[in-house]
């Protein structure tokens, strides 16, 4: 055989050679990718290996109608729960009077969670089917109280305060829509002094009517203490939490009104009902919330 011969079989050897060795090599790459991608170390739609994550939670925003008595309390349960559950974040929570939060959920209003400062106030959310009534769970209790301004030396010792000649302007919640104030003539009907059992819809003994100074919300009337312009007034244990220049001077009989109960609810037009419902559930299991209950004086149920 000529030595062109020799070179020219040589050459095809080695191209061959050249060709089997490229051919390996992308066999070995396919087969490594199928690898990688089997058991999901780089592939990030699969969550089955360390270095991936499993797909965000679709956001989420909840509207909550809450009586007035929660409103420094609440803020700071729901940034807590947005800490521990960053994709629900909060709507700005509507705290008003809980008959004036029935009529507004009445009238249209839609929210994911309500919070009523009364039993009847939720019953009567509950009958107008704004409420999923399923949902309805007691959180919270809480005390009457009389208050005066701080340091006042005045004396209370029963509820037979109201009739004292010194006494002429007395605080108190609008019976029709202020939950504290349908308490309070509670207890005034149980000493004779209002006419109806409910504290709702009745009216004030001769001896009284003219002091009762008619607040459209618990706050107004604290404030109306906290300034001088009553002498007294009924709120909630709570509110001495929350406002400034009161403090509690009585505390009324527990058997002269119904019991003060907070009741909650998920709305029956909310779209993010298992939110909603995890959310209350949250109020009354979780450990930092429960510490932020008891800072501003409610007893969780």
């Amino acid at each position: 055989m000529s030595n062109s011969s020799k070179r020219n079989g040589l050459a095809v050897l080695l191209a061959f050679a050249a060709a089997m060795l490229t051919a390996m090599l992308l066999v070995a790459g396919c087969s490594g990718a199928n690898s990688s991608t089997s058991n999901g170390s780089e592939n990030p739609s699969s969550g089955t290996a360390s270095g991936t994550s499993t797909p965000a939670a679709e956001p989420v925003q909840l509207q909550i109608f809450a009586a007035n008595s929660l409103e420094k309390a609440m803020p700071q349960v729901q940034a807590l729960y947005t800490s521990k559950h960053p994709e629900v974040t909060f709507a700005d929570t509507q705290f008003k009077a809980s008959g004036d939060l029935v009529e507004q959920m009445k009238a249209g209003g839609s929210c994911d969670v309500f919070i009523s400062a009364s039993s009847g106030s939720m019953d009567t959310a509950a009958s107008n089917g704004n409420v999923d009534s399923s949902t309805r769970v007691d959180m919270f209790k809480n005390d009457l109280i009389i208050v005066k301004a701080k340091n006042s030396e005045l004396k209370v010792d029963s509820l037979d305060i109201v009739k004292d000649p010194a006494i002429t302007r007395i605080a108190i919640g609008d019976g029709a829509t202020v939950p504290a104030g349908q308490y309070a003539n509670q207890s005034l009907n149980s000493i004779k002094l209002y006419s109806e059992a409910s504290g709702k819809d009745g009216t004030y003994d001769d001896a009284i009517v003219k002091k009762m100074i008619i607040a459209d919300k618990v706050g107004t009337a604290a404030n109306y203490v906290a300034t001088g312009d009553c002498q007294i007034g009924f709120v909630y244990t709570s509110d001495l939490y929350r406002y400034d220049g009161i403090e509690s001077a009585y505390t009324v009989p527990a058997d002269s009104h119904k019991p003060i109960i907070y009741p909650g609810a998920v709305g029956a037009a909310s779209q993010h009902a298992v939110a909603a419902k995890d959310f209350l559930s949250f109020c009354l299991s979780d450990p930092d919330a429960l510490k932020i209950w008891a800072e501003y004086g409610f007893e969780v149920q």
